[in-house]
């Protein structure tokens, strides 16, 4: 049995999301970047597009927390979608 796919989002959504993912602090840009870099071969599924979503509502400071492993998500951001993005923005 082969394994389906997740569905992907399109280039203008993946272009619109990219612009979202603009960070303040270089350390968040330069993580975020090498995210887009590994996955823009395979494309971005829609539930990476909604973690990377949810955790650019976040403050810089709070996103670079969580990317440090020196927080864990919590109350409304503790999704299963932030989580996979989280695993995969992680160093």
């Amino acid at each position: 049995m082969s394994e389906v796919a997740p569905p992907l989002i399109d280039e203008r959504a993946l272009s619109k999301l990219r612009w979202r993912c603009r960070r303040g602090l270089l350390e968040n840009d330069l993580l975020i970047e090498r995210f887009f870099a590994r996955h823009v071969e395979s494309g971005i599924s829609i539930t990476q597009a909604e973690g990377l979503t949810m955790l650019m509502d976040l403050a810089d400071n709070d996103l670079l927390d969580l990317l440090l492993r020196r927080k864990e998500p919590s109350g409304d951001i503790d999704t299963a979608a932030v989580r996979q993005v989280l695993s995969d923005l992680r160093p």
